[in-house]
């Protein structure tokens, strides 16, 4: 990732070890950037992940990147009160659901037409195509959700996010998380009910 600015250096901070992600934080603001491009190696994979179920794999690169970029300007104001990870997939949610809130908005365009059929999709072998369109069923189901709750569902059963590690992402009190996340999950559930011969799911 190329980066134009480079952040001023601190004098001094206690020594990490060089493993860790504080130590290629401090590098970073010490004017390393190849320290930030191992810091966005280590994580792009979670990173991509989250955006892609949240906004879809279309827009997931456009939206990891954004989110690096706004992590990297943001960095001096990291304290360390939760991981980096924590804080970067804070980040990453607030970039997708901002991706969201523009799709919508592009939704209303007339100028907006069908998108062009995938002549690969269609050389595919069948028990591939099977897989993706499944695939892309349950994208299809987990958008047709609140923002909040797909999240929920994404951080937790998809990223395995503990309660707390989703609570500091999403900015949200801790009952609230169990409490949303319980309601996300019985609001997935009766919409793939809606179509049981494809998620053999029971009545």
């Amino acid at each position: 990732m190329a980066i134009i600015e480079v952040l001023e250096p601190e004098r001094s901070r206690p020594s990490t070890p060089p493993s860790s992600d504080q130590h290629l934080i401090d590098r970073t603001l010490d004017g390393d950037l190849t320290a930030f491009e191992n810091l966005v190696a280590r994580h792009q994979d979670v990173v991509f992940r989250v955006a892609s179920r949240i906004v879809g794999p279309d827009q997931a690169q456009d939206v990891s990147q954004d989110a690096f970029l706004r992590a990297f300007h943001r960095l001096p104001r990291f304290r360390g009160e939760s991981s980096f990870r924590t804080w970067l997939l804070q980040i990453t949610q607030n970039a997708a659901i901002n991706e969201l809130q523009r799709a919508r908005r592009r939704e209303t365009d007339p100028e907006n037409g069908a998108e062009p059929v995938d002549s690969d999709h269609r050389r595919q072998p069948a028990s591939e195509l099977e897989r993706r369109e499944r695939e892309q069923r349950l994208e299809h189901k987990l958008r047709l959700l609140r923002d909040d709750y797909r999240s929920l569902l994404v951080l937790r059963d998809l990223e395995g996010l503990s309660y707390s590690e989703i609570a500091e992402v999403l900015e949200m009190p801790l009952g609230s998380v169990k409490g949303r996340l319980h309601r996300a999950r019985e609001e997935l559930i009766d919409l793939l009910r809606r179509n049981t011969y494809d998620w053999e799911l029971p009545k």
